[in-house]
């Protein structure tokens, strides 16, 4: 067993991959694989799995196998007899795959690592065919007329049937490629703006069921690239190679479904699985016991992995540990089950305090490009929100689904940048973009537009938000940023952050983020009660601040603390910290807040405000000593001499300066101005 399962590990690294390798290179009818993403399914197809030819002359019959094939093999003097009595009809699945979106670029250059392939330029089309590579394909795109020339420079070689030599371009940067009878741009249907690599046409034979849209797969397949193929606005081209049924398509509906095969090859799978994970530096099943080996020997290790990622995030944050503490817990945080509606494990993470229109929340996206499998950094601006498809729809027409922004595989992170966001009007369709957004940041789906009705996709994704003050987004959880140091030129702070890390250690960090997803993790029944009379506690100290929602994220926060440190069971000591780091998250923000609001307003209303706060404060009680400091900053400090704790502190203040709010917004001369930090009792 342990034999073949290194020859098949041996033997798999081997197959060149689509994803590596240009579809010129590789020979047609030759074993590949593909690392995709399933963007659409179309319908089944049927397809003669046995068939039989016939001599005309010698009346000689032979039988056809059709699996594996798109075009039916027949010799030269032979026929096919389509009233054999042999003939078996069968059925197979076809899906619409595409690269997996937002791919790093790490997870690209360690695959190609590891591939063992050995690929040399097929001799299957002619010879004098010049070789490319994308980069050069998409030259030649760009400027036609040195395609041409490139293609003529040969004398004008023709193929023996008479047809000019037929020209390929390869998929680039954009979604669009030329097809080779001059028709209108194919749209190859990415999701994502800006994606490179193949589009292709899987067709699965068994077990396709097991299979949805935007699950991950590797599949392992025969290459097919045949010309027939490449039907696409060929008003010449033999009718009897066919299919029957293709008269009753639309013609832009066959024009999708059957691409030219140099531009959307196709692949008969004989194996496919889904991917557990998207990072190659892990075992791609952790329940093998080579696995097993691998995980054990890095959880013992994991402690100084976790030390290190978080001075680096600190570093990335300009120093600040608490909100490096959070993006750790929110870059291993994952929906592990769902509840009815609502998706437990979910951790949207509201950066706020950000620079505004600044390189800061770039440079933020680029950290965490290097650390995670995919990623897209979507910024939110009017523009943005009222011209790009977010949600993809049914295009009845072309009988296909069309692909939107959110049309993601699951764990990728998506960095929503709202520093970008200016003054502007929001169309119908900006408004449907930020309830699309809303909806998968709350409930982590994604309705799909059928036109006649919407049908719910749920997913997994990541999402951070970058934002001046608070977002206009829902969000978990919001941290307040507050940078320790203030980097001359932040493209060079970044640069020598990512060249002072070695690359051994960073794929430490990315084996750690990948590797917590995937452990399982449980409450015992004795920290479960303990968690429930603490909550009681706390209730009785602080009703009106502490909610369930306060529950539910501290218990979030305590399982990412548990998992971050390699413990798959929630400690007394772990729920400490995660309270202490929830108090330490609120007090900065208050005091965020509440500085926004004393600092918006005009100095005589500044002071008018703190000498309410001041009276009021007096009457609350005999036992508390207000200290009213630096009015001529619009600031004021308080302190309660019977509240020891921070969170029963951060409290007090608020509870004082709402009721001051309350009154100051009855009086005329108090018109309270609201910043983009937020309200003070969000």
């Amino acid at each position: 067993m342990l034999i073949w399962q290194l020859f098949r590990k041996n033997f798999l690294l081997q197959v060149p991959s689509l994803n590596d390798v240009p579809v010129h290179y590789l020979k047609p009818n030759s074993l590949v694989k593909f690392r995709c993403m399933v963007q659409d399914m179309f319908d089944p197809e049927f397809y003669m799995g046995v068939y039989e030819t016939v001599d005309p002359n010698t009346n000689a019959r032979v039988l056809h196998f059709g699996k594996y094939r798109d075009v039916a093999e027949c010799g030269p003097q032979q026929e096919i007899d389509m009233n054999s009595s042999q003939t078996v009809t069968l059925e197979r699945q076809t899906f619409y795959c595409v690269p997996v979106p937002g791919e790093s670029a790490w997870v690209k250059e360690a695959y190609i690592s590891a591939s063992q392939a050995r690929v040399s330029p097929s001799t299957s089309y002619t010879p004098s065919r010049h070789k490319r590579s994308y980069e050069e394909d998409e030259d030649m795109e760009q400027h036609p007329s040195k395609q041409k020339e490139q293609h003529m420079g040969s004398g004008g070689d023709s193929h023996g049937c008479g047809e000019p030599k037929r020209l390929e371009t390869e998929a680039s940067a954009g979604h669009h490629l030329i097809s080779p009878n001059c028709s209108p741009p194919l749209d190859l249907n990415f999701p994502l703006p800006g994606e490179k690599g193949p589009a292709c046409l899987v067709k699965v034979y068994e077990s396709w069921d097991t299979f949805k849209v935007n699950d991950v797969l590797e599949v392992y397949g025969i290459l097919s690239v045949d010309p027939v193929l490449s039907i696409v606005n060929n008003e010449e081209r033999d009718s009897s190679t066919l299919d029957p049924m293709e008269c009753m398509d639309t013609a832009e509906e066959q024009r999708v479904h059957s691409p030219p095969s140099s531009l959307v090859p196709r692949i008969h799978v004989i194996l496919a699985h889904k991917l557990q994970h998207l990072n190659p530096l892990l075992p791609a099943c952790l329940n093998e016991e080579e696995s097993k080996t691998f995980v054990s020997n890095f959880m013992s290790e994991l402690s100084p992995v976790r030390a290190e990622l978080l001075g680096f995030l600190t570093h990335a944050l300009l120093g600040d540990s608490l909100a490096a503490e959070y993006l750790i817990l929110h870059l291993i945080s994952t929906v592990y089950a769902r509840r009815d509606v609502l998706p437990l494990g979910k951790f949207t993470v509201n950066l706020s305090g950000c620079p505004r229109n600044s390189i800061f929340t770039e440079h933020i996206y680029r950290i965490i490009q290097q650390l995670v499998p995919a990623s897209y950094r979507l910024q939110m601006t009017i523009e943005t929100m009222n011209h790009s498809r977010f949600i993809p729809r049914k295009d009845y027409t072309a009988n296909r689904l069309v692909s939107g922004i959110l049309q993601l595989a699951s764990n990728t992170s998506l960095v929503i940048d709202e520093t970008q966001l200016e003054q502007g009007q929001l169309d119908t369709k900006g408004v449907q973009n930020v309830k699309a957004l809303g909806n998968l940041i709350t409930w982590q789906k994604v309705d799909y537009d059928f036109s006649y009705h919407q049908m719910e996709f749920p997913c997994n994704i990541n999402v951070l938000i970058t934002s001046e003050g608070r977002s206009l987004l829902p969000s978990d959880c919001q941290v307040q940023l507050q940078p320790q140091i203030i980097p001359p030129n932040m493209e060079e702070y970044v640069n020598s952050l990512l060249t002072a890390v070695l690359p051994s250690v960073l794929n430490k960090f990315r084996i750690y983020l990948s590797l917590l997803r995937l452990l399982d993790y449980s409450i015992s029944d004795e920290v479960t009660k303990a968690v429930e009379e603490d909550f009681v506690e706390m209730r009785k100290n602080d009703p009106e601040s502490i909610t369930a929602d306060d529950l539910h994220r501290t218990l979030l926060v305590a399982r990412f603390l548990s998992l971050s440190a390699g413990q798959t069971t929630l400690s007394r000591e772990r729920w400490l910290r995660a309270k202490q780091l929830e108090a330490l998250r609120k007090a900065r923000l208050q005091q965020q807040n509440y500085y926004s609001y004393v600092g918006i307003l005009p100095p005589l209303e500044a002071m008018a405000l703190l000498d309410l706060c001041h009276s009021k404060i007096n009457s609350l009680s005999q036992s508390c000593l207000c200290d009213v400091s630096n009015l001529d900053h619009g600031t004021a400090n308080f302190s309660k001499r019977r509240y020891s704790s921070a969170a029963a502190t951060v409290s007090w203040r608020r509870s004082c300066v709402e009721s001051c709010l309350r009154d100051s917004r009855s009086r005329s001369w108090a018109s309270v101005r609201f910043s983009k930090v937020g309200p003070i009792n969000s």
